[in-house]
């Protein structure tokens, strides 16, 4: 593992991001591509170049914790929103005919006039609500990746305008951070080249010139745009292969175990951030993972990696909308369908980390069931590992004791008395012995609603 770069980490946990904000796969990856080659082209030295590749990569870190109110408050599906607005010029008709169009479509009538009605009566404060809440959040868990002062600010500063009409402090021409100022360039660039082409994300972007972006910054866009191998390498499958050659080397950090451990963790603090019902349920898992590895005799070092996966096993959550993850009542078919997926994106993030091959499959694999009934493969007893077991009983102790949005917690004795039922077939035998065994040891670990 200590082999590992850190731009490769990065760069394979971007595609977790990618899913918050309803983007297509290699969202971030593109955007990197893009703005290096602007931070090259005006000139940034090295280790500049360094920090800007960071806030290219994780711009969206703080993206998930919106999720919930944007569905709450426009009544529609959070990653289709998303999406969407990122082609909004700010202009007042395509506001308006955004807002239309995304607020409560599926609702009914009177919810839908009510919505609108919120909306067009605090829609400044909401979107400064929303921004604020996602760039708080974005910079405060670069920090937690280690990530020096500028990193955070970059990430931070992304909805900044030029014009002083951005968000969340309304900063004006060079008060915007160089990275953000980049960033945000960037990302127009990828959505608009992804859908439209190249000629309409530069027809884009130099319209906005002066208003929401630079014009030093696109006008060396306008330069690079000239070279059909940019555009080549922007739109080729081997764009990530690129990228993880063009961070500059010396300013590679060093990846030790408690490095691998922050970075669970804030990644697991980005998964639950999407939904109030799912505070905390990371790191809890983390914790019954790590008291059920050492009580059925995990190594010590196993049960550190153990950990790690507990704490990312939801990380596919951030495909799933919260117009779902939130819904008070039964799912429907397809919506359950929707949920289903979250454990297949898991997997997929997590094994494009060359290091965290075995845990992608251990922690994909935390729907399984031993009767074969569970998801997303079927897989029989004899193929779910010991360790997925283990996160299984965490994460249904976890679900069950916990607040959701169709119940309340349910209290301990009634907890255990449901997990009973499911043991042979949902449960393993041993794990569910050994988290009876815990309660009774350690309660304090364990809440009683």
């Amino acid at each position: 593992m200590q082999h590992l770069k850190l731009s490769e980490l990065m760069s394979s946990l971007s595609y977790a991001l990618d899913l918050t904000e309803g983007q297509p796969q290699g969202h971030c990856i593109r955007c990197c591509w893009i703005g290096m080659n602007i931070g090259q082209q005006i000139g940034l030295p090295s280790e500049e170049l360094w920090e800007l590749y960071y806030v290219l990569l994780l711009k969206d870190l703080g993206c998930s914790s919106n999720a919930s109110r944007i569905c709450e408050l426009y009544l529609t599906d959070d990653l289709t929103f998303k999406r969407d607005f990122k082609w909004v010029d700010g202009s007042l008709p395509q506001v308006l005919r955004f807002v239309l169009r995304h607020t409560g479509s599926s609702a009914g009538i009177i919810s839908r006039f009510k919505a609108l009605s919120d909306i067009f009566a605090h829609g400044d404060a909401i979107a400064q609500e929303l921004i604020q809440t996602r760039c708080t959040r974005g910079a405060d868990i670069a920090r937690r990746l280690r990530f020096d002062e500028p990193v955070a600010l970059g990430v931070h500063a992304l909805d900044e305008h030029w014009d002083g009409h951005g968000r969340p402090e309304g900063l004006v021409g060079d008060a915007i951070p160089i990275y953000a100022r980049i960033a945000l360039l960037a990302q127009v660039i990828d959505v608009i080249n992804t859908s439209e082409g190249a000629s309409a994300a530069l027809i884009e972007v130099q319209s906005r010139a002066g208003t929401w972006f630079d014009p030093e910054l696109v006008n060396a866009f306008a330069h690079i745009a000239k070279d059909l191998k940019f555009w080549e390498m922007l739109n080729s499958p081997d764009v990530d292969k690129t990228i993880l050659n063009l961070e500059p080397g010396d300013f590679e950090k060093p990846l030790d175990d408690d490095f691998f451990d922050d970075v669970a963790e804030a990644f697991g603090q980005v998964v639950d951030a999407k939904s109030p019902y799912t505070s905390g349920h990371s790191a809890r898992v983390g914790l019954y993972t790590s008291l059920l590895a050492e009580d059925l005799g995990i190594s010590p070092e196993r049960q550190r990696w153990l950990k790690r996966g507990a704490v990312l096993h939801d990380l596919g959550k951030l495909g799933v909308s919260n117009s779902i993850l939130d819904k008070p009542g039964k799912l429907t078919e397809a919506e359950y369908e929707a949920v289903k997926m979250h454990a297949v994106f898991t997997g997929n993030i997590l094994e494009r980390v060359s290091a965290f091959e075995e845990l992608a499959h251990v922690c994909s694999a935390h729907h399984e069931r031993l009767d074969g009934k569970g998801y997303p493969r079927g897989l029989m007893a004899d193929q779910i590992t010991l360790e997925t077991r283990i996160i299984t009983t965490a994460d249904i102790f976890d679900a069950i004791t916990a607040e959701r949005p169709y119940r309340g917690a349910l209290p301990l004795e009634k907890t255990m008395s449901i997990m009973q039922d499911s043991v042979g077939t949902a449960i393993d035998e041993a794990c569910f012995a050994s988290l009876k065994n815990l309660i009774v040891r350690h309660p304090e670990f364990f809440p009683n609603p």
